[in-house]
């Protein structure tokens, strides 16, 4: 009788913990949405000009940032399987401890199949996100 109640308790534990997971997971998502729902672009004219994102950013650097965007998609898999993709700030909040960690690897390939270089990146951009969201 005792076991019973164990392994029904183990189970009660585990759909808790599985909600409270998923519940977390919504939150950050949401939570994810409305900051990417309120990024400061130039609302006037002039200022729109001089922050050329397409032709002073994509076009720069297109094969490099389809990289950082493969990165992206292959740790949002690793991180946070079968969610849509996200940026789960709970996950890893050292970026430059991490950049140099990869600078110093810079031009070899990781464990994981990705370039060191692509995630001195990946970290590069989300110090610098951090760092334009706390002005």
């Amino acid at each position: 009788m005792a076991q019973i109640y164990r392994e029904g308790l183990d189970k009660q534990t585990h759909k808790i913990l599985s909600n409270f997971v998923e519940t977390k997971t919504l939150i950050n998502n949401l939570k994810f949405e409305k900051e990417r729902n309120n990024m400061t672009l130039p609302t006037d004219k002039k200022e729109r000009k001089n922050t050329p994102i397409y032709s002073g950013v994509l076009m720069y650097f297109p094969k490099a940032l389809a990289e950082v965007a493969r990165l992206s998609f292959m740790s949002n898999e690793q991180h946070n399987p079968g969610t849509a993709m996200h940026w789960d700030r709970t996950k890893s909040t050292d970026e430059l401890d991490a950049l140099v960690r990869h600078l110093m690897e810079a031009g070899t390939i990781d464990i994981d199949g990705a370039r060191h270089s692509t995630k001195v990146a990946w970290r590069a951009l989300a110090n610098l996100e951090k760092e334009l969201e706390n002005e």
